[in-house]
């Protein structure tokens, strides 16, 4: 297949359907494009209905180019990441994987122009991250729930406002950053460097002011993240976990239990935010971020230090964290519905503690005169449902 061709179908593709995020090549199934987290048939001209191994086959390798380190990690490791652009079009982020003997591929959308805060309608407490000067920052979530857009507006506040170096190590580098008054280099892993740990060592003698490391994967990336946050530098990275107490947590697991008590301290010291990001369905279309956020103080470092304890789990201390810029999942979830952007079953769908969300729902609608479930008899069968449990 020639390059033109396969450009000619992408072209088409990112014309069937309105907010596009990814296309889908997947054998026995037809084109598809995904789109508020839905997929969507979509089928060239080009092609029959459903994919065959040989299409699907010349796509990937067409994509790939014949780039060896690309096709080596292909057959050795059974997929390999890597970015693609249309001349004066998108660029996509790309994943092209065996399963069952046959190929697929799954592009990613890429922005064009890098957000925001305010264009993203973010947390104003971003724009607090981006003036922090030292420290570590963490976004966690799921593939997909657009953390990388949210660093990318902070990194792109920092841009606006600060003359300083910033190195971005990234799989692949998803928003260009043109500089405004900070100075960017963005690597990206497999071409300019081998490991995001390898990456981010080096990077500690190129003289940066801010780090961008595009996910924490092991032990060693954390501590050399680790090290480089006490060392005078601000360091931003994901995680694929569910909440701030998982995050920290999994931060925890990564070391020995003979290391344990040494990383409490350092990590107790070294961070500054944990924000985890979902995205849930709008009533009239389209998907909108929510967030539970939390912000390092003295509350925070004594759980880290110590542990969770009753009355000190990090939920707890997040949920009456108002003052300090803090909230759950579950009182932003109350919050969009109360504005009308989700509906309730959405609302209860994507809470992390249901009753919580349904008290919170309950009493919205009681404001607008609307008939509530009865939250007495949701308390009495939950309790209940523990007891069976003891």
């Amino acid at each position: 297949m020639r390059r033109a061709e396969l450009n000619q179908i992408i072209h088409d593709m990112l014309s069937a359907h309105p907010r596009i995020s990814d296309l889908n090549f997947t054998v026995g199934r037809p084109c598809q494009v995904a789109a508020d987290g839905k997929l969507h048939e979509a089928p060239p001209n080009l092609f029959t209905k459903n994919l065959v191994p040989y299409q699907t086959e010349q796509l990937a390798l067409t994509l790939i180019d014949n780039d060896r380190r690309l096709l080596s990690q292909l057959f050795k490791h059974g997929s390999c990441d890597f970015s693609y652009h249309l001349d004066g079009g998108p660029r996509f982020r790309v994943n092209v994987f065996s399963q069952k003997g046959t190929y697929s591929i799954v592009m990613r959308k890429l922005e064009n122009k890098v957000p925001s805060i305010d264009e993203l309608a973010l947390p104003e407490c971003f724009k607090k991250m981006a003036r922090e000067r030292n420290g570590i920052i963490l976004f966690t979530g799921a593939t997909g729930t657009g953390k990388t857009t949210s660093l990318a507006a902070i990194l792109n506040e920092i841009n606006r406002l600060e003359p300083l170096h910033i190195i971005t190590l990234e799989d692949p580098v998803e928003y260009v950053h043109e500089s405004i008054k900070a100075t960017f280099n963005q690597r990206e892993l497999g071409q300019d460097f081998d490991t995001f740990a390898h990456g981010l060592r080096a990077a500690l003698r190129q003289a940066p002011n801010v780090i961008l490391v595009g996910e924490i994967r092991d032990r060693e990336t954390m501590e050399i993240a680790l090290n480089a946050s006490e060392t005078g530098h601000l360091v931003f990275s994901t995680l694929h976990t569910v909440s701030a107490g998982h995050t920290i947590n999994r931060i925890l697991g990564m070391f020995t239990t003979e290391e344990e008590r040494q990383i409490r301290f350092r990590l107790a010291d070294s961070l500054r935010w944990i924000v985890g990001q979902r995205l849930l369905p709008k009533k009239e279309g389209g998907r909108i971020a929510i967030f539970e956020i939390l912000q390092n103080n003295i509350r925070v470092k004594d759980s880290i230090i110590n542990g969770e304890r009753e009355g000190k789990t990090f939920y707890e201390i997040i949920e009456s964290g108002a003052a300090f810029d803090m909230k759950t999942f579950d009182q932003h979830i109350v919050e969009i519905f109360s504005e009308g952007i989700i509906d309730e079953e959405t609302a209860l769908a994507y809470a992390s503690n249901r009753s919580k969300v349904r008290q919170g729902i309950d009493k919205i609608k009681a404001a607008r005169g609307e008939e509530t479930s009865d939250i007495g008899s949701l308390e009495i069968e939950e309790d209940l449902v523990a007891r069976s449990y003891i």
